[in-house]
Parts: structure tokens; sequence; C-alpha cells
């Protein structure tokens, strides 16, 4: 005679599903990784937020805020470009640098900001350096000036 065991349910609090793991690499460190319960990334054409059970990709970073929510606390970092790939829900973030929006220096940024105005462009590889230059500079303006 066959039995059949009863499996009590596991409590873990939140389920598996309801975090996602999210991993922030500079090529010196890495910067963070923790569970949290969304991401918004700065693509290089637009934010995409993420949410556990997001299919796979892979996407290029912008200039701009990587913002992520974990118990009602929202972080937000200085992304300067990179990638990014989802899949089964970790979110990984290659980037040449995240600085925390608490660490950013709005004069240091206004100041690089009017220095690449300024910079003159002789041909199309200088004018993609100085929009680089100024878009990297009003991002950290912007999230600089929200901090707080």
């Amino acid at each position: 005679m066959a039995t059949h065991e009863t499996m009590e349910p596991v409590k873990t609090g939140k389920k598996q599903g309801d975090r996602l793991q999210c991993v922030v690499v500079t090529p010196e460190r890495t910067l963070f990784d923790q569970l949290v319960e969304f991401v918004v990334l700065p693509l290089y054409d637009g934010e995409l937020g993420i949410l556990p059970g997001r299919s796979p990709l892979i996407g290029r970073l912008g200039y701009g805020e990587l913002r992520t929510k974990s118990e009602g606390i929202t972080q937000r970092y200085f992304i300067d470009g990179g990638f990014a790939e989802v899949r089964d829900d970790v979110v990984t973030v290659l980037t040449n640098r995240a600085i925390p929006a608490a660490k950013l220096d709005t004069a240091a940024a206004a100041r690089e900001l009017e220095q690449a105005q300024a910079q003159r462009a002789a041909n199309d590889f200088d004018q993609a350096e100085k929009d680089k230059a100024i878009a990297r500079a009003r991002a950290q303006l912007h999230i600089g000036a929200a901090k707080g």
C-alpha cells in the first residue's frame, strides 16, 4: 500500500519571484550585489524599469540614473554608460563609473558642463565626444540636484 507524505509549505517571507538580484560592477570593484524589488536602468535611448520575471535582455547603458528599491528604500546612482544584462531575475550592470547620488559633486559637474559646451568640434568625432561630455555632465547635475 502506497503512502502519501504531506509536505508543509515553507515559509520564507517573500517568494523567490518577488525579488531581483542586482549586481553593479565597475572596472575597479563590485559596487553592490543586493536583492531588490525593482531596478530602473538608464539605457542610451531612455529609462527601462525591470521587475522580477522580466524576459532576458541585453542593453546599452547611457549616462543617467540607476535606481533600485528594496523594503521602501530607494538607492540612486549616476551611471556612466556601459551594458546591462537581465537574465533569470539577475540584473548585471557593467559600467565605467557608478557614483551614489549623495556623493555627486554638482559644482564639479557644472564646471564639466561649462567646459564641454565651450569645446570646439572640428569634425564628427569631436562633436560626438562633446555631446557625450555634455550628456554626462547634465545627468550628474540632474541626479545631484534631486539628492537629499
